[in-house]
């Protein structure tokens, strides 16, 4: 299902049955209180009225935030049920929505598939039994296997979500999650790395001395790692890094973030690229060919790549080209 957005409406804390390490929903999502049945409503008709057909039928109605199928059951259904008249053949696409490994069964995707999800995100955040037992998750590997072959069985898309940084997570578990997730192979994923926020546990356990959050460089080598397997294996990386918010960024504490993470992890690739291209040339001035709507990412951030190249011996003109697949170089 190709989706290009979502409807989203947050639910802080409900439904999850402890208080993970890292998480401060309030502050991440910027929701205080869940939206009540009737602001849901008016929002998706609100949308659906502003919205053409295609873009509707590329549209999703998604509840985010909290573990949304181990809230109290009427109010999850009360959910799914009051957006249902904006669902069908001119209306969105279907109903998104994120939640923890165990708090998926037979009888809960059955409601599920009848009130027209289309899409459950597993927010499993590490497939490391000891890194999610330290942080305090609630849930093991095994379940979060689980709960995916039981999406899948149900034709449902899965996503998954995982968290880069986490304590007691060391460089090789990340690189190890992000290879058994390419075995489960789900249709997407997003790559949270770690941000300390106030009134979380990982900011008294950072306070403390007892966790020391990655560098951003050390972050961007490992996320874009993760970026360019998933990319390799056909999952759809739908978002790396927090969503830049100004409210959010207040209650920042320390940890890896960046308004702009995601280019620079895919700039970072691009450096791995232009270095191979380069291993076999002698230092020179070169032009580079590449798809015209990655000219900025090559060029890296604040030219960064092209800085690090220059001190290299390389000096390097990029020139857009549509022609050019995205990802790929041509050198002149």
């Amino acid at each position: 299902m190709s989706i290009h957005s979502n409807i989203a409406f947050f639910i802080p804390h409900m439904g999850c049955k402890n208080l993970c390490s890292f998480c401060n929903q309030n502050i991440i999502s910027g929701s205080i209180t869940a939206p009540s049945f009737d602001e849901v409503k008016s929002t998706c008709r609100k949308e659906y009225n502003r919205m053409t057909l295609n873009q509707r039928r590329n549209t999703q109605i998604a509840f985010f935030g909290g573990s949304f199928t181990a809230i109290n059951r009427e109010l999850m259904i009360g959910y799914l049920d009051c957006v249902q008249e904006f669902i069908g053949s001119d209306g969105f696409s279907g109903i998104r929505i994120s939640t923890r490994p165990d708090a998926i069964n037979d009888e809960i995707l059955c409601i599920l598939k009848e009130k027209y999800v289309t899409s459950v995100e597993l927010g499993a955040q590490s497939m490391d039994d000891y890194v999610l037992r330290k942080n305090l998750r609630g849930h093991t590997v095994a379940q979060t296997e689980q709960a995916c072959r039981k999406i899948l069985e149900y034709d449902i898309e899965l996503g998954m979500q995982i968290m880069v940084g986490l304590p007691g997570q060391s460089k090789q578990s990340v690189i190890n999650t992000a290879r058994k997730i390419v075995d489960i192979h789900p249709a997407t994923i997003r790559i949270y790395p770690v941000v300390v926020f106030k009134g979380t546990l990982i900011e008294r356990w950072y306070n403390s001395g007892q966790y020391t959050p990655l560098t951003l460089g050390e972050g961007i080598d490992l996320c874009s790692k993760l970026l360019e397997l998933f990319n390799d294996n056909g999952i759809n990386v739908i978002r790396l890094g927090l969503h830049a918010q100004k409210t959010m960024e207040e209650d920042i504490v320390a940890g890896l973030y960046h308004p702009a993470f995601k280019e620079l992890c895919e700039s970072k690739i691009y450096l791995n690229k232009l270095r191979h291209l380069f291993k076999t040339l002698k230092a020179g001035s070169y032009k580079i060919l590449v798809n015209s709507s990655e000219v900025s990412k090559v060029v890296g951030h604040r030219k960064s790549n092209i800085k690090i190249l220059q001190d290299e011996g390389y000096f390097l003109r990029v020139v857009g080209d549509h022609s050019i697949d995205i990802g790929d170089l041509k050198l002149i």
